[in-house]
Parts: structure tokens; C-alpha cells; sequence
């Protein structure tokens, strides 16, 4: 009984399906084709725990490590990862050295960059400002090397640590040497090249060149005369003094009484006439007699006697008797020899080259060459500007025509300073020096930060509103290697690493004197 009662347990169990029941009746229903079983492919990976496989060898931990999180701002991500803060600017002009943001090359070319309406650049003056002994001075040359296979020539205008020197010699240049004892003289007052073939302009270039001519040597009076001091304020230059100087340079050069030529004349002839005044100039000068002329314009003759017999005499009040030779390579005037005389002797002397410069860079483009383009290097301005409101304006002046004139090439000027507090040193704060001191980073598009000591951060905030990484960089990154600097292209800034080739770096050394006291 039990046994019959498993067996039907059993059978009902396995149970007879619809087709088996069918088949018995004589009715078979249509078979399904079983499927070929799929063959499953070898695992490349397999999943390993957390904790690591647990078999010899095989890294297995006891306790799975303890996950860190951080948060951060994108301020400080790139720590982690190099985000690229700016576009890439094109690979044109010197290969300076290494973006370190993006790990590619860096290309300098301010004249590209102008001409590009993809990169935000309206000019090419540059401003490079850096502690000493962090690779200033070897960045501008190396920058100015490299350009010279593309056609850019350099002037030196003012050099007053003989740095240019070994450049100048490498190309076979002599550096000219100024100072007591030297022969070289340079006349600011010299005409240049406007001056030339005067008999056969016709009545308006003659006043358009006179124009030219005479604004370049007032503004150089200007600054002059600014740079002397009674007690701790500036010799005021008003309009009446420009009128009066103006009137005495036309008589000089024989431009009043409609001269065929123009004289050249020097800044003791300037001052020797306002001391025995003509009556010509005292009439067209508006004075009612000779006494008064001569009261009212002590101020500016006794300013500008100090130059014509004070420490620079002899230096900038003669003819010119250096003839430059424009097509070479490099030339670069040396001032090294002023250094004892004090920063304001050398910042009179920057003043005198630049405007000296100013006229004479029309020589190398009096053969109507378009494409004359020239580096004009500015080492130490900061020393020209402290000399007053009137030698900043004059600083100003020469950032302007940095673009050129009549399509007859530009210039490119590359100001150098330590930190941008010493445009400020022009004036007290808030004076109107400071102010155009200040407005002079204006006109430059182009900033080089080399590294700085902590306390410039505030400064660079300030004055450039590059915010807080930018702070971080200059003060920290850029001061723990040579040639590393914070590039300020228009809107936009690069992390920029210079490198030097084994010979460029025998060319820009500049510790020669240390190494030959050690």
C-alpha cells in the first residue's frame, strides 16, 4: 500500500506533457529546434575585491584602505591637473621656452600678435618687470636674438650695466661708451634725417618736418627742466617757458629768418642765447624789455646751466660725433661710466638718448624702407622716471609711436623694470607723475612678471588686477628658477618657462663682476 501510493506520488510528479498525450491519440505536434548552446569567450579581466585576491602574492589586505576626499575650488585644481587657462597663441616670432600649462611652446611675437585679430593685442610695447638675479636680463636677450633671423635689428638705448656689451661683440659691434672722459658725444638737440635736403621741401613739408622737429626738442626741454628740483619740488615749465623756447630754437636753427638749411645747434647754445637774449627774441617773445625777460626766465636758465655745467658736461652739449651704422645686427649705447654720478645723473642721460633715439631712427628709415623693425630695449626706465611728471610724459611719448609712422616700419619698446611700484616712484601718491606713471602700463599689452618677494602681491593686484593665482605664481613658482615669469598677453595669461641654449646662456651671463671678486 505504502508502495502503490510512492508510485503514484512519483508518476504524478513527473506528470505526461500536452505532446505525449497527443502522441498516444496519433497526433504529433511539431517539434521546436533546440538551439546550439552559445560558447562563452575567454575574460580578459576578471574582478578583484576591494581587499585584493586572498592568495599569496596576490596584495590581499586584511582591512580595504580608508577613502580620502577633497574639495577644491577651480582655483586650485590645477595642481592635480594642468588645466589650460588661455588659448594657445600662434607658433610665430621667437620660441622663447615652455607653457607650463599646456605643455607646448611659446611663441613671442608682438607685431603678430597686432596684426592678429585673434589674439588681444592693439600694441607692441612690452614691460618686463622681475627681481634681480631671477633671468630679467637674459629672457630680453634671448628674446631679442631670436628675432633677428626674422629681420628685427635692436638699439640699446642706454645701457647702464654694460650687459649688452658681450652681445654687441659676438656680432662685431662696439658698444659706444659715454661718459667723463669719453669721447663719444651725443647731441639730443640733433635734427636726424628731417633735417636733411631742407632747400628742396616745398613750403608745407618744411612746416610739417619743423613741426616734427621742434615738438621732439620741447619735449625734451621739458624734461629737462622738470628734472631740477627747488627743495622737493620740480622746476615748474609752464606755457610761457615752451613759447620762450620755442622762439630761441627757431632762431638758432636760421627757421624764423626763413633759411635754405637748418643749423644744427646744442643745449649751450640754447642756454647762452636765453642769457644774452636778442631783441628779435625779446620782441617776439612778448617781454616788454630786456631786464624782464631776463627775470622771468631764471628759473629755466638756471635749470638748464646745471645740465650744461653740472656732472653731465660735456656729454650731451655738442655736435653728435658718432656715425651709427643702422643695417648692422645690435648697437647699444653704454652709460656704465655715469654710474658714480648718482640714478639721477643716468635717468638725465636716458632722457637725452631717448629723444636722441627718437630722431635718429628716422635714418633707418630715410630710404623709405617699410619694413624696418628694431627692438628698442629701455633698461632701468624706471630711473628716467623719477626725474618728474615732464620726463614721464616724455617716456610716454616714445611708447606712442611704438606702431610707426606712414607706414615706414615700428618699433617694438621693451621698457625694463624691477617691480611696477617704480612707475610710482615718479611721483608722490596721487600726484599727476604717478597717475601718467601709472597709465604708461596702459600702453603696453605685453607684461612679463618675473618672480617677486611676497610684499609685491599687492602691488600686482593693484595696479594690474591679475587676482590671486596670478599673485601666487610671480611670488611663489616664478622665484624657485631663472626665466620664469607670468606672460600678461592682453587679457590673457601664460605660466612660461625660458630656455636657454648653451651659447645664448654664454651671451646673457651676467655675474662676471661677482665671479671676479670670488
Amino acid at each position: 500500500m505504502a508502495t502503490s501510493k510512492m508510485r503514484r506520488r512519483a508518476g504524478h510528479r513527473k506528470g505526461r506533457n500536452m505532446a505525449a498525450l497527443l502522441s498516444d491519440f496519433g497526433h504529433d505536434l511539431p517539434t521546436i529546434p533546440t538551439p546550439a548552446p552559445e560558447s562563452k569567450e575567454a575574460r580578459l579581466f576578471r574582478h578583484t575585491p576591494r581587499r585584493g585576491a586572498a592568495r599569496a602574492g596576490r596584495g590581499w589586505a586584511a582591512a580595504k584602505a580608508t577613502a580620502l576626499s577633497y574639495r577644491m575650488t577651480s582655483d586650485q585644481a590645477p595642481v592635480f591637473w594642468p588645466f589650460i587657462s588661455a588659448p594657445a597663441l600662434p607658433p610665430t616670432g621667437a620660441q622663447m621656452g615652455i607653457d607650463q600649462l599646456s605643455g607646448g611652446s611659446f611663441y613671442f611675437d608682438p607685431f603678430g600678435w597686432v596684426l592678429d585679430d585673434a589674439v588681444p593685442v592693439t600694441n607692441p610695447n612690452v614691460f618686463f618687470f622681475a627681481k634681480p638675479g631671477l633671468g630679467k636680463s637674459a629672457t630680453t636677450k634671448a628674446f631679442c636674438l631670436r628675432m633677428m633671423p626674422f629681420g628685427y635689428k635692436v638699439l640699446i638705448l642706454g645701457d647702464p650695466k654694460d650687459e649688452y656689451e658681450r652681445l654687441c661683440r659676438a656680432f662685431g659691434v662696439e658698444p659706444f661708451a659715454i661718459g667723463p672722459g669719453m669721447r663719444t658725444r651725443i647731441n639730443p638737440l640733433a635734427m636726424g634725417p628731417l633735417g636733411q635736403g631742407w632747400e628742396n621741401l616745398s613750403a608745407e613739408e618744411a612746416q610739417r618736418r619743423a613741426t616734427i622737429i621742434f615738438g621732439r626738442w620741447l619735449t625734451l626741454v621739458r624734461g629737462l627742466v622738470g628734472s631740477m628740483r627747488i627743495g622737493t619740488n620740480h622746476v615748474p615749465f609752464g606755457p610761457t617757458d615752451a613759447d620762450v623756447v620755442h622762439t630761441a630754437l627757431e632762431h638758432l636753427t636760421g627757421y624764423s629768418e626763413g633759411s635754405s638749411t637748418l643749423r644744427e645747434t646744442t643745449i649751450p647754445e640754447l642756454w647762452h642765447l636765453l642769457h644774452n637774449p636778442t631783441e628779435d627774441l625779446i620782441e617776439r617773445s612778448r617781454y616788454a624789455s630786456r631786464q624782464q625777460f631776463l627775470d622771468e626766465t631764471r628759473l629755466l636758465r638756471d635749470a638748464l646751466g646745471q645740465l650744461v655745467k653740472g656732472a653731465l658736461a660735456g656729454l650731451f652739449d655738442a655736435p653728435t660725433n658718432i656715425e651709427v651704422n643702422w643695417s648692422a645686427p645690435i648697437q647699444s649705447l653704454s652709460l656704465s661710466r655715469l654710474d658714480d654720478l648718482g640714478d639721477e645723473a643716468v635717468g638725465i642721460a636716458l632722457l637725452a638718448l631717448n629723444s636722441w633715439g627718437r630722431g635718429m631712427r628716422e635714418t633707418a628709415r630715410s630710404d623709405g624702407d617699410a619694413g624696418d623693425l628694431r627692438i628698442v630695449v629701455r633698461d632701468e626706465s624706471w630711473r628716467q622716471l623719477r626725474l618728474g611728471p615732464d620726463a614721464v610724459k616724455s617716456f610716454d611719448a616714445d611708447l606712442r609711436l611704438s606702431r610707426g609712422m606712414a607706414g615706414r616700419g615700428g618699433d617694438i619698446q621693451f621698457a625694463i623694470a624691477h617691480k611696477p611700484s617704480d612707475l610710482l616712484a615718479a611721483g608722490d601718491v596721487g600726484s599727476q607723475a604717478a597717475t601718467i606713471a601709472k597709465d604708461l602700463l596702459d600702453l603696453a599689452d605685453i607684461k612679463i612678471l618675473g618672480g617677486q618677494n611676497p610684499k609685491v602681491a599687492r602691488e600686482l593686484d593693484s595696479m594690474l588686477g591679475l587676482g590671486p593665482i596670478a599673485q601666487d605664481l610671480v611670488t611663489g613658482w616664478a622665484r624657485q628658477d631663472k626665466g620664469r615669469a607670468l606672460w600678461s598677453v592682453g587679457e590673457s595669461t601664460y605660466k612660461v618657462q625660458t630656455v636657454l641654449h648653451p651659447l645664448e646662456k654664454q651671451l646673457t651671463w651676467t655675474n662676471e663682476a661677482i665671479e671676479a671678486a670670488l
